[in-house]
Order: structure tokens, then C-alpha cells, then sequence
């Protein structure tokens, strides 16, 4: 992550002068580990896949991407914090051990979602996720419908592309409502021409979409984040406290911790205002639009502070 941060912007300054405010992140994944770059922030833990009590995540997955969102860097004395290192999270358990799960699942989690908002102050929905398009229309018309919900309700919902480009019209269909923002990877040239970088992979937008998608990209291949597998202490030392992950499904949180650290700082705009000042401060790479949206994530532009 903190090759990341360089990327996008998110200087340690940023961090360091907008902790003030407290925003919670929702995140619906294969759950959440302990481990200690996130601390006491963890306010709720829901399994809708196997009922179970207490947080976990049998597959390592969540646990990679709530660090990307908001992990403390507690373990690496801050060099893999993630965005938003002072948020909050309400983490629900959507996908089993394989990270695979039903649309049944995903449905209950975004209830959950809704129904504790208020508790829980919930203002960013972090989806890493990419559901295919073989099930059924008119369940996945209700989950999107259902995201369009949460975000008139005033939740900035933040969905993954997918891994199944780079052919056009490849965006998962819960990033194709024009509500939410939809992201793609893109690496600005970081790693040069290597042929499986994430960008050679993300999907892609078309033209018959509600809106040109995706909406923005951030790096997601060969992230470093925390490791559900982490043991240790701070005076032992940690042992696999961090581990390399690719994906959109790690650009994703990355997104989502910059709308968290803008809503840290600007606690009263909208959702409607976090997206725009996100897609207009973006940095253009100059690629087609059905790749790389409005662009780089910028958090320095994002935040005023460029």
C-alpha cells in the first residue's frame, strides 16, 4: 500500500490533517481477521453465510481488503496503512472460503447494509466483488436495484468492474448502474509492459451502459496488504502480517478509503458531490474511456490540498 498511496496521492499529510471526523465503511467480502492495523475500528461483524458469531475470514480476502480501505499500518509502523487509516468498519461476511457466494447472500448483507446506516454511521459501501452474468436477470436487476437504494439513502457505493476484461461490455453487472462508482485497475505505467497486470484484465465498459463506465481506476495488481494469516506482537514482532494480492478487487478499497478520508474531511457533502469531486479531480491516462473512466484516482486534487 505504500506504493499505492504514492500513486494516488494520499500523502501522509492528507492523512495526518483529516482524522478528525468518524466515518464508517461498509464492507461486504469474505470477512475480516484480527489482526492489529485494525485495532478496536471493526464496530460490527455480520455472517451471512455460515451464521456464525465473532469475526473471521476463512479465505484472507476481506481481511487484504479492509487493510486497502483502512488499515493502520500498526504492524509495519505505517508503511502499509491503507487510505483511510482512522475509519471505522462494519465488515459482513458474503462469500465463503473460496469467494464464491449466492445472490441470497449478497441481498441479506445489503439489507444489513441499509437497516444500520444510522447506527452505525455508515457512509461508504465497499463491494470487491464481481458477480458474473449466468444467474438469474431478474435477481441481479434486484441487487442493483438495491445498491441504487443505498445510494439515495446517502451511501457512496463503490463497486469492482470485474477481472473479466479487457473485452468491451465485460463491467459486473452490480458496477453498471449509473449511481455508483464503478472501478477499474490501472497501474500508470508503474510496472511497464507486463502482461499480467491487472488494467489487462479489468473490465471494461460499453457504450449501450447508463453511463460510461467504468468510472475511475486505481492500482490493483501486486498490492501488499494485511494478512488474516498475521501472528505475533508488536514486541515479538509480526510474522505474515502482510501479503501481496491483484485484482480490481484491490483497487476497489482504494477508492473507497478516498471517498472515506474526503467524508472525514468534509463531513457534510453528499454522495452525489464525493463522486463528482472524485471523477473531476481524476488524472486523465490517457486510454480509451471504457478503461480508465475519468481516470487515476487523485486523492491530493481530490482533497483541495494539490
Amino acid at each position: 500500500m505504500n506504493r499505492v498511496r504514492k500513486q494516488v496521492g494520499c500523502t501522509d499529510l492528507i492523512q495526518d490533517n483529516i482524522l478528525t471526523t468518524e466515518v464508517s465503511v461498509a464492507i461486504l467480502d469474505t470477512g475480516i481477521g484480527a489482526h492489529p492495523d485494525f485495532g478496536n475500528r471493526i464496530v460490527d461483524f455480520a455472517d451471512f453465510v455460515n451464521g456464525r458469531f465473532g469475526g473471521y475470514d476463512d479465505s484472507g480476502h476481506g481481511t487484504h481488503v479492509a487493510g486497502c480501505v483502512g488499515g493502520s499500518g500498526y504492524a509495519s509502523r505505517g508503511i502499509y496503512k491503507g487510505i483511510a487509516p482512522a475509519c471505522r468498519m462494519c465488515v459482513g461476511k458474503v462469500l465463503d472460503h473460496n469467494g464464491e457466494g449466492t445472490i441470497e447472500s449478497m441481498r441479506r448483507g445489503l439489507v444489513w447494509v441499509m437497516k444500520n446506516r444510522i447506527r452505525y454511521g455508515i457512509r461508504v459501501l465497499n463491494i470487491s466483488l464481481g458477480i458474473g452474468t449466468g444467474g438469474n436477470r431478474e435477481e441481479m436487476t434486484e441487487l442493483v436495484n438495491m445498491l441504487d437504494d443505498i445510494w439515495e439513502q446517502g451511501i457512496v457505493v463503490v463497486c469492482a468492474a470485474g477481472n473479466n476484461g479487457p473485452n468491451e461490455g465485460t463491467i459486473s453487472p452490480l458496477g453498471t448502474s449509473s449511481r455508483v462508482i464503478t472501478v477499474g485497475c490501472h497501474e500508470g505505467g508503474y510496472f511497464g509492459a507486463r502482461r499480467d497486470l491487472c488494467e489487462n484484465y479489468s473490465g471494461r465498459g460499453s457504450g449501450d451502459m447508463p453511463g460510461r463506465k467504468p468510472d475511475v481506476v486505481a492500482p490493483g495488481t501486486d498490492v501488499i496488504s494485511c494478512c488474516v494469516q498475521c501472528q505475533g506482537s508488536r514486541t515479538t514482532g509480526y510474522r505474515n502480517a502482510y501479503t501481496k494480492k491483484s485484482g480490481t478487487s484491490m483497487a476497489t478499497p482504494v477508492v473507497s478509503g478516498a471517498a472515506a478520508l474526503y467524508l472525514q474531511k468534509y463531513p457534510y457533502m453528499n454522495n452525489a458531490q464525493v463522486k463528482r469531486q472524485m471523477i473531476y479531480s481524476a488524472r486523465d491516462m490517457g486510454d480509451p474511456w471504457n478503461k480508465q473512466g475519468w481516470g487515476m484516482l487523485n486523492v491530493t486534487q481530490m482533497c483541495g490540498m494539490g
